[in-house]
């Protein structure tokens, strides 16, 4: 087991923390092998709904003309999310319009096509999925369900940091989303508090899935947020959805905590830490959590909690977890511990406030070839 670098760590915590299974960290009447066996046979049909959708390409193409755009609710490297209200039937979605040009020139045409084929075949509660796409001369359309609640990061910076039943609420939920995802075969590479949008019932949406990939090996990409990559993306080790595994555990740590467990001015001694799995426990974390994120945030992907033989069972039955009904969980009968202000469908103030900027326009349509497969 790595060393956590945490000054915060009792001698008998650390020998807990190294022991492979501790049952005192364990309920005894949790969700049984039985129950997961069940659970698996669903994820399977949802695997197989995925890939038919994927060989057919079932999402509605549509047109920018039948969009009338409100406001600006978020920008990024390649583009700008839009509210929209669509005009046949009033209804609102969130519009990313991608730049082709930025797209073309960061190399990242394949990213962009997966991201509609994974986009339009997704179907899970906590993750968003396409409803529309198109493009025109100058961008890429995406049109996804509008989600109000806004990201949990801005709900994160204005409390703070969220208590341990609030972070667990969450967190099983993220954990179902990549459950789904991997048996998907899909490695979704950028989990981050923003990149998880708040329902207006107060449930979240993992969104974003530009460095989502279909991966039933290993792959060398380097891509995600400094603070959340794994240390087998840092090392150019090669990699598979145990990265998915510890952003898990990074986010669950900055919930809790409100800042990430390894973090830096410069990106290369986020690294460096990192592959050390260098961090330190905050005084307030209970023990189940300390227990939890010691094999989670593992450097050794062998002894990293949801890549072991039992695998996400090792979350779904540990403490920390408890207090979660996961059958409940996934079908919105747990009272959330946050449900946003949410006065209309349009209701924007969750999100900040971005200035209007003025769209690129062109007489011809840009890099025609290179996106012909859109």
């Amino acid at each position: 087991m790595t060393d956590s670098g945490s000054s915060h760590k009792s001698s008998s915590l650390s020998k807990m923390a190294n022991e492979d299974k501790n049952e005192y960290f364990f309920t005894a009447s949790g969700y049984s092998p039985t129950k997961q066996e069940a659970y698996n046979l669903y994820l399977r049909k949802l695997h197989e709904h995925f890939v038919q959708i994927w060989n057919s390409n079932s999402a509605k193409v549509s047109s920018p003309e039948e969009f009338l755009k409100i406001k600006i609710l978020g920008t990024g490297a390649f583009g700008i999310v839009y509210l929209v209200r669509k005009q046949d039937t009033g209804k609102y979605y969130a519009m990313k319009m991608l730049e082709k040009e930025k797209i073309f020139r960061l190399k990242q045409i394949e990213h962009s096509l997966y991201e509609k084929k994974i986009l339009s075949g997704l179907n899970f509660p906590f993750v968003v999925y396409l409803k529309y796409f198109f493009k025109d001369n100058v961008y890429l359309y995406y049109v996804l369900p509008f989600i109000p609640g806004g990201e949990m990061f801005t709900h994160l910076r204005k409390m703070g940091k969220f208590e341990e039943t609030t972070a667990q609420f969450y967190a099983a939920q993220v954990l179902l989303a990549l459950e789904y995802l991997h048996a998907c075969d899909l490695v979704y590479r950028d989990l981050k508090p923003e990149n998880i949008l708040i329902d207006p019932n107060g449930y979240i949406k993992l969104t974003d899935f530009g460095f989502c990939k279909i991966l039933k090996g290993r792959t060398w990409t380097l891509c995600g947020t400094p603070e959340y990559l794994a240390p087998e993306i840092i090392l150019s080790k090669g990699y598979g959805t145990s990265v998915d595994w510890w952003a898990l555990g990074v986010l669950m740590y900055e919930m809790s905590a409100g800042f990430p467990p390894f973090y830096a001015s410069d990106p290369m001694m986020i690294y460096e830490k990192i592959v050390h799995g260098k961090y330190k426990v905050p005084s307030h974390f209970s023990s189940e959590l300390k227990h939890v994120l010691s094999h989670t945030l593992e450097t050794d992907i062998s002894k990293r909690y949801g890549n072991l033989k039992d695998g996400v069972l090792d979350f779904k039955n540990h403490k920390w977890f408890k207090s979660i009904d996961w059958e409940k969980l996934l079908i919105n009968r747990v009272p959330a511990p946050i449900v946003p202000k949410v006065k209309s469908p349009c209701d924007t103030s969750n999100f900040d406030h971005y200035e209007d900027q003025k769209l690129k326009e062109s007489d011809k349509c840009l890099f025609e070839d290179e996106f012909s497969d859109f």
